[in-house]
């Protein structure tokens, strides 16, 4: 059973969340499920120090909502938490299979976009890239550089020297959140509707479907992805994670994102108070209803 929420707490305040987890915090309260602790992220993360309010005097497991980690400060923390009664449901192996995605890649390779990786800093022969894949986009191990001027995606009209120009811009806006290596990925086209990509992001939990949501903004009406694809990625090598699925111009499905359930954002509008209802039952075993039948019947 888990019945401890840890969360970074407030840079102001150990005895407060991060003000930016407002939201799932009350909605944590208001089930009435849940113990709730608080730790320093900001401390941790810069410092290596471990300030922590509300910690149990006895073992209990707990899953962590809050922001990403390397995988080795996942591991140290974890770790010193066991110190503090606090046994993370998901262990430093599973974090760093499904948060670096080229660790994940070879068990949805089939029903995902073509991916090479390159070592950090490496000079990417962009002629032998085009040749395999028409466009293409670069991220590293974790993350893009959405939300700023480097490219959505490259094509054969790129130079070697254009490339290699951009790749030094890529380094910049990650700065030390790179992470791992470089990921060349084939560039896919997705639908829209009312200008709105047709995205879900599903979080499996304890091998379970536990919720299904719209992670585009898009309307009500558009098409889900399959019960079959959702069901076939239920059995991953994890036991808390995400996997994003998008739906293709030409009605197909592909997973564009996968991973660690702690570290991955709750869709815009989903409602956060199912979201810990349905945690808490995946994890007790006491499975209430079939989430993803529920959509379908809708």
């Amino acid at each position: 059973m888990v019945d401890l929420v840890l969360f970074p707490s407030s840079y102001f305040s150990i005895l407060k969340v991060d003000e930016d987890l407002q939201a799932e915090y009350e909605a944590v309260k208001t089930t009435g499920l849940f113990d709730i602790s608080f730790f320093g992220y900001d401390k941790w993360i810069n410092e290596d120090i471990l300030i922590i309010n509300n910690a149990p005097k006895e073992e209990r497991n707990a899953v962590y909502r809050g922001w990403m980690m390397k995988p080795e400060k996942y591991e140290k923390l974890y770790q010193l938490l066991l110190e503090k009664n606090i046994r993370l449901v998901t262990t430093p192996k599973e974090y760093e299979l499904m948060h670096i995605f080229p660790n994940i890649y070879e068990a949805l390779k089939e029903d995902t976009a073509k991916m090479e990786i390159y070592p950090l800093h490496t000079k990417i022969d962009i002629e032998s890239v085009k040749n395999r894949m028409g466009r293409f986009m670069v991220k590293d191990y974790v993350k893009s550089v959405k939300g700023t001027d480097f490219p959505k995606f490259f094509d054969e009209s790129v130079t070697q020297e254009e490339f290699d120009s951009w790749m030094k811009v890529f380094y910049k806006y990650r700065g030390s959140l790179l992470t791992g290596g470089i990921c060349i990925k084939e560039y896919l086209d997705l639908k829209r509707y009312g200008g709105r990509t047709n995205e879900y992001r599903v979080f499996y939990i304890n091998h379970e479907i536990a919720t299904v949501s719209r992670n585009s903004a898009q309307g009500i009406y558009t098409p889900l992805p399959s019960k079959d694809l959702l069901d076939k990625y239920k059995n991953l090598e994890s036991i808390y994670y995400t996997v994003d699925y998008a739906e293709l111009e030409d009605g197909s499905w592909r997973i564009i994102e996968a991973g660690d359930g702690a570290v991955s954002g709750l869709s815009e509008f989903q409602n956060y108070e199912q979201y810990f209802r349905a945690l808490y039952h995946c994890f007790s075993d006491d499975i209430i209803s079939d989430t993803i039948d529920s959509y379908y019947r809708m």
